[in-house]
């Protein structure tokens, strides 16, 4: 058991006192100065996130019983102690201190760190007296500002549906060597019912027997409570936490962490506004309260939080981390009647809203080697064959519902002479390499920029190379795809100097437990033009 020195209420109290006040609570509230848990509280791991040259984010949240009511722990803030170090033994401690678990803050801890090494990997746990310590992690700080790192690897992964699949890939994640951070996209969660597609996507344990706890628990979710127990059971899974364990995560978020297809301030059965403001506010308190996210990404009550960031790796790699789904304004769509149009004549037309799109102009302007656009839905404008033979083409969830946008992201690309921009995106449950063309009409034209659209973890089940989903793109004219499959897994992403090479690392199964991992295929772009290269 992991001993710290005695904490002094007294002291800690005064030195928490801007973490409480910034959660809206005094710091001299109830305290469980010397608690007695019910049971071991790090049922959820740890995590780590947002790496800096400096430090990073690290995070845990108190659950002795995950998935009963409060998580199993009493109403009460409750001190936690970290520390983090430069060795996995811990004999060269590097920070240590202390931090209040709140039950305003469904006893998460977050804490932001600073004053640590650039460019190389720090240990992390946490302690809770009376318990045994936390598992460990370990996270990279990113290079310094004037630094250029010989190489970096960027994992991309998401849509992770705990009901249609094992969580394998994580674990195959967490071997993967030198990761410095994993970009998550989004649906770290799914919203939906229990038995919800469970006839398609029957999920088998390692013996191939029926694993009917493979399922959501309850019905859909809509209070913070419910939020916070469907965090809960995910984040309960060894893969998941083994992955969270082993390199700093970049979170966003897409839809299913609050409603399906939800944009701006609509969800999709067009509920007034006003009510589903409510799920939205307790669905992305929850979200935080459970990644490793700073303080600048808890939900405001008057909405103003931007859940957009910057991360620098030195002069290697600019990443701009997107929100895609808290700006959407008019959404053009084909039926006008639909409760999914958002559609108004005349209204400007953004994926981002104006704020966002002038800060990501800006962005791109500040000379990185490499400038990776981090975010959510796809932005080439892929056309689809439908079985009848017709062909669907503006996709109006995607950057395709929101065509000034791309023009206009094109646009900032092309202004600022660009040629090494790479996008990395998800949702689509496929993996699906392509480049994005300068001009729509066009689309064997030039292009202005690369995407590597990322497939699921486990959403959308096992998958297979081919399937109607992958099909209807490769049958329509897309010139622009060089790859689509519909297997499960992440990609890699190394970045250097001469060239960004990306693996696609995909799984032979995934709704049976013990799936493997292997490489798909393997694409390079060099930062002198936007086009791709199969390796």
């Amino acid at each position: 058991m992991a001993r710290f020195p005695t904490l002094d209420r007294r002291r800690f109290l005064l030195g928490a006192s801007s973490l409480a006040l910034f959660a809206g609570v005094s710091p001299f509230s109830k305290v469980l100065a010397a608690p007695r848990l019910s049971a071991y509280p790090f049922t959820l791991g740890v995590a780590a996130g947002d790496p800096l040259p400096d430090g990073f984010v690290i995070w845990t949240r108190l659950a002795p019983a995950p998935l009963a009511e409060h998580g199993g722990m009493p109403m009460l803030a409750v001190p936690v102690r970290w520390e983090v170090a430069e060795d996995a033994a811990f004999n060269k401690v590097a920070l240590r201190g202390e931090a209040l678990a709140l039950p305003e803050l469904g006893h998460s801890v977050h804490v932001e760190l600073q004053g640590l090494k650039p460019a190389r990997p720090y240990w992390y746990r946490f302690v809770v007296e009376g318990s045994d310590a936390s598992p460990t992690g370990v996270a990279r700080t990113a290079p310094a500002a004037a630094a250029t790192a010989a190489s970096l690897r960027i994992a991309v992964a998401g849509c992770q549906s705990y009901a249609q699949g094992w969580f394998d890939a994580f674990g195959h994640l967490s071997q993967e060597h030198d990761v410095d951070a994993v970009f998550h996209y989004g649906d770290y969660i799914y919203e939906g019912p229990a038995g919800r597609n469970k006839e398609k996507y029957p999920t088998l344990d390692a013996q191939g027997r029926p694993a009917p706890e493979r399922d959501h628990l309850g019905d859909e979710i809509f209070s913070l409570d419910d939020y916070r127990r469907r965090y809960a059971q995910y984040k309960s899974d060894p893969d998941l936490q083994a992955a969270h364990a082993s390199a700093a995560f970049i979170m966003s978020f897409d839809d299913h962490e609050v409603d399906n297809d939800w944009g701006g301030e609509w969800d999709s059965n067009r509920v007034a506004p006003e009510v589903f403001a409510l799920r939205r506010f307790v669905a992305m308190q929850a979200w935080y309260e459970n990644l490793p996210v700073r303080r600048a990404q808890l939900p405001r009550v008057d909405g103003g939080t931007r859940y957009f960031r910057r991360l620098d790796f030195g002069g290697l790699l600019r990443m701009h981390v997107l929100d895609t789904r808290s700006f959407r304004s008019n959404q053009i769509c084909k039926d006008t009647g639909a409760p999914k149009c958002r559609f108004e004549q005349g209204r400007q037309s953004s994926i981002l809203g104006s704020e966002q799109e002038a800060w990501l102009d800006e962005g791109l302007r500040g000379g990185s080697h490499w400038n990776l656009i981090a975010q959510q839905v796809f932005v080439m404008p892929l056309q689809a064959r439908e079985p009848d033979g017709s062909v669907r083409g503006a996709f109006e969830d995607k950057w395709d519902g929101y065509p000034q946008s791309r023009q206009r992201l094109v646009k900032s690309i092309t202004d600022n002479r660009l040629t090494n921009v790479v996008i990395a995106t998800g949702d689509a449950h496929m993996n699906a390499i392509g480049e994005v063309p300068l001009r729509d009409d066009e689309p064997d034209g030039p292009a202005a920029a690369t995407e590597f659209l990322a497939t699921s973890i486990s959403s959308n089940g096992d998958g297979g190379i081919d399937s109607p989903n992958v099909t209807r793109f490769r049958d329509a004219h897309n010139p622009f795809l060089k790859h689509c499959d519909n297997l499960r897994g992440y990609h890699l992403h190394d970045i250097s100097a001469r060239e960004w090479r990306t693996r696609l690392r995909v799984m032979d199964q995934v709704q049976r437990k013990g799936g493997s991992i292997s490489t798909r295929g393997s694409f390079v772009v060099t930062p002198d033009k936007a086009a791709l290269h199969e390796a």
